[in-house]
């Protein structure tokens, strides 16, 4: 059952990330180099949103990234509590790294 509500919660979070996605890719598209700067789309968002959840245990994913400088997917996930986590993810899904930004955006850290 624990696995099956990471799903359910991992595909909420696709939804408003689907509706974003096209927000963030507008935002994305002046980059300087153009490298790193394009959102996950299709299955591979899929399948980076269900990791990054996974590792995180819950959250909402807030933005996507392929080809960061630091892996080949970025998952940012924003938890209940304010934190934003970037999630470091390999070519097969598989965690790397990750970066804590313990701002709550509330003025409190």
């Amino acid at each position: 059952m624990n696995t099956r509500m990471k799903v359910l919660i991992a595909k909420a979070a696709i939804g408003v990330t689907a509706v974003a996605g096209a927000g963030i890719a507008q935002a994305n598209s002046g980059g300087d180099d153009g490298a790193g700067d394009q959102p996950i789309t299709g299955v591979a968002l899929e399948q980076a949103s269900v990791a990054a959840l996974d590792h995180t245990g819950g959250g909402t994913v807030t933005e996507t990234e392929v080809g960061d400088e630091e892996s080949r997917y970025e998952v940012e996930v924003t938890m209940a509590d304010g934190r934003k986590i970037d999630v470091q993810l390999d070519r097969d899904f598989r965690y790397v790294s990750e970066k804590v930004d313990h701002e709550s955006g509330d003025g409190h850290d």
